[in-house]
């Protein structure tokens, strides 16, 4: 069995475009992304979407955040649909990995009950860290669910067999991560909040929305060498990149960028 990746569409936000790009005016509606991962060795999520109840109470689940912020999410974009489509149970689901724990990156963990959580230590120790909740804009009820947590370390090769890397990114939030997949046609990196726009890869041009400036930095330095590498980089939030991404249940396949 060759390795699988397919993506998902978890909903939509509309948010301030100085959020992403830093002096930008206006407001910019955004993709959610979701990846199923199918490994010989089992099935995996990276990132797991918006929280269903965003679908018919938004603004009380975003909170404070709903200022700024709106969701667009329909009943059969939540990941739990997502993978039924697929004929894959939500239940059946090995791992979740979440590059980091806002709200629109472990909103489905939820969803994923069996799954065994993959989390950078910084990241987990700064979503239980009563500042950093406050100030970094996590929200417990949405991966504080009773889990089995492994806390990792920096890089950690998921399977054994490099096919699945956890790459630290850190800088978005304190324990950010973004994954690297091996597929037959190339290597493909997510890089979720650790560079939301393409514009950013090519231009090192900044959010404001980040924890540590210099740490989200070098981790765009990171991802861009693995682009110069030649792997293809998937930028966490860009809406003109994600049209060019197939959807499941097509194959996502590794593309020059």
């Amino acid at each position: 069995m060759a390795l699988k990746v397919y993506a998902f569409t978890c909903g939509w936000l509309t948010l301030p475009t100085a959020l992403l790009l830093a002096g930008e005016k206006g407001r910019m509606t955004v993709p959610v992304p979701s990846y199923l991962i199918e490994h010989p060795r089992g099935r995996l999520i990276f990132d797991s979407g918006l929280h269903v109840d965003l679908q018919t109470r938004p603004k009380e689940r975003l909170g404070r955040l709903a200022q700024f912020q709106t969701a667009t999410f329909k009943q059969g974009e939540e990941i739990a649909a997502r993978l039924a489509a697929l004929d894959v149970a939500a239940d059946k689901i090995d791992y979740i990995i979440n590059s980091h724990l806002h709200f629109d990156h472990c909103g489905g963990n939820e969803q994923l009950p069996s799954a065994t959580l993959l989390i950078q230590r910084k990241e987990w120790e700064a979503g239980h860290n009563a500042e950093l909740i406050e100030s970094v804009f996590y929200n417990p009820p949405d991966y504080d669910l009773g889990h089995r947590v492994q806390m990792i370390d920096g890089e950690h090769d998921v399977f054994g067999d490099g096919s699945v890397v956890c790459v630290p990114t850190h800088g978005h939030t304190p324990g950010h991560q973004s994954l690297r997949v091996q597929l037959d046609s190339g290597e493909v990196v997510m890089t979720a909040d650790a560079c939301y726009l393409r514009r950013t890869l090519e231009n090192f041009h900044l959010p404001t929305a980040m924890y540590d400036r210099e740490q989200m930095l070098e981790s765009i330095r990171r991802l861009r060498a693995l682009r110069d590498g030649g792997a293809m980089v998937i930028t966490g939030h860009d809406p003109e990149m994600w049209q060019t991404i197939p959807q499941a249940p097509a194959l996502l396949k590794a593309a020059r960028n």
